[in-house]
């Protein structure tokens, strides 16, 4: 996949962890860990919003393109 979630990297430089921000953005320990781990398929925009609120950073701080060379999306 092309596009990385770096949530961990900012999640440690606002020192917070995973149930602190769970609670905070109103989602569940094991979707922000999916996140977080960079298994995710999609994320909601309210998603986004509300851990940039929670984190106070922007978008582009969570999310990273990185061209990995193939012509079209894979499944895996």
């Amino acid at each position: 996949m092309s596009i990385i979630i770096n949530l961990d990297v900012m999640m440690a430089k606002r020192k917070k962890g995973l149930t602190e921000l769970a609670g905070e953005v109103d989602i569940t320990l094991a979707n922000l860990s999916i996140l977080k781990n960079n298994k995710a398929k999609a994320v909601r925009l309210s998603t986004l919003n509300a851990i940039c609120r929670a984190l106070e950073c922007q978008p582009g701080d969570i999310l990273q393109y990185v061209d990995d060379g193939e012509g079209e999306e894979s499944d895996g």
